[in-house]
């Protein structure tokens, strides 16, 4: 599946147990009710055991766009589920880690490792 062009999310890729997001693009106060939506919906829509979300391509987040992965991680931990981050930039890594929320999330290097956790 692929987004629409003002949508956060660049595509969707089922994977075993769950589904891979692919974000793009800087999420900031701007852009992060999007990716909420999408997210929320995604994760309505599909109730993923597993959901592997994809950072790579984003190199900014600010405290909105972390919030809303905080979100959709208690969501998922609502319904037994699991989310997953995956290839952070070490900027948007260094936010995680100064809020110690590398600590709360499953990070993994890449999206080939985090499918497999």
């Amino acid at each position: 599946m692929t987004a629409s062009d003002d949508g956060v999310i660049a595509r969707t890729q089922p994977i075993d147990d769950g589904l891979l997001v692919v974000l793009d693009g800087e999420i900031d106060f701007s852009r992060s009710p999007t990716l909420r939506v999408e997210l929320m919906q995604l994760i309505q829509d599909n109730a993923p055991r597993r959901l592997v979300i994809d950072l790579s391509n984003v190199d900014y987040m600010d405290s909105s766009g972390v919030a809303t992965l905080v979100e959709a991680m208690q969501m998922q931990r609502k319904h037994g589920h699991k989310l997953i981050l995956c290839g952070m930039q070490p900027k948007v890594l260094s936010i995680f880690q100064i809020a110690r929320l590398d600590m709360v999330f499953t990070i993994c290097d890449d999206a080939d490792q985090a499918v497999k956790v």
